[in-house]
């Protein structure tokens, strides 16, 4: 088994969950000796434990984009790991405006940090934690690993941000959530692995109706802001990305639909290694 790899926590699309669904997305990028958090949706703290990660080894960790369902259990992660043992810096990049959640959060928790601190001898949780601001261009280079991100298209956000890491050896691009874009082509051109979201077409109708509080806007939302798995699958042939893995799946949790589905609508965009993501499944590398 690769000491790098990634492990998708959670592959589906959007916050709701409901009786045997899927998790919102997080997963675990395994680089080069460094484990890299990247999104932190609803259950990304029992995700990362169920890989064997202790919480108190965080050190990094990228948002991607300001919606909740890939930020929302951001606060609550560092919370447990600091109260599993966390007393060493974080590193947190993302876009503009992560800060503010971030106050926001310690905030709404002050009193069990201060009487945390007071009554258990903690270090001061707020202190080990710093925010940076992303923009597209270069974001970090850390023990062999640089990432860098352009914007993708996410409409209507605009600190949204296709994600590369690099070693010496590998390269791997997340598309982050996004209408298809060509950009994304030459960002991922030769990965090794391209994590892409997708939606099933046929699927949408049931899953407007299922969701039961939106309206036409939401429809207009997805198909104007997201990724069929088609193209998905010719933007990685276009990259000629050796890999290919659907995450952020839109239904991830339609009975009617499994993975034969999600295959079938690949079939003849994509001759390479067609991964369709699950939550937990771990992609060596």
């Amino acid at each position: 088994m690769s000491d790098n790899y990634v492990a998708l926590l959670g592959t589906k699309g959007g916050p709701a969950i409901r009786p045997e669904s899927s998790m919102p997305t997080s997963s675990l990028y395994a680089l080069n000796g460094q484990k890299i958090i990247v999104d932190c949706g609803l259950g990304v703290t029992k995700g990362l434990v169920d890989q064997g990660m202790q919480l108190k080894d965080l050190s990094l960790i990228i948002i991607s984009h300001l919606h909740s369902d890939h930020y929302l259990e951001l606060g609550p992660l560092l919370h447990t790991a600091w109260t599993a043992g966390l007393k060493t810096h974080v590193d947190i990049y993302g876009p503009p405006g992560l800060d503010m959640y971030w106050k926001g959060f310690c905030s709404s928790v002050k009193a069990d940090i201060d009487l945390r601190i007071e009554d258990e001898g903690r270090p001061d949780m707020r202190d080990l934690i710093t925010i940076h601001t992303i923009d597209a261009g270069p974001v970090l280079s850390r023990d062999g690993v640089t990432v860098s991100a352009i914007r993708n298209q996410h409409p209507p956000l605009v600190d949204t941000f296709a994600l590369s890491f690099k070693t010496d050896e590998l390269h791997v691009v997340f598309s982050g959530d996004t209408a298809p874009i060509k950009a994304l082509e030459n960002f991922a051109r030769g990965a090794d692995l391209l994590i892409h979201e997708a939606m099933l077409e046929s699927a949408l109708p049931a899953l407007l109706e299922r969701i039961g509080n939106g309206s036409e806007k939401l429809m207009a939302h997805l198909l104007k802001s997201h990724t069929f798995a088609h193209e998905a699958a010719m933007t990685a042939a276009n990259a000629g990305a050796k890999r290919l893995a659907l995450t952020h799946l839109i239904p991830s949790d339609d009975p009617a639909y499994d993975e034969k589905d999600w295959q079938e609508a690949c079939a003849g965009h994509y001759n390479g290694e067609l991964i369709v993501g699950h939550d937990a499944i771990r992609i060596e590398l």
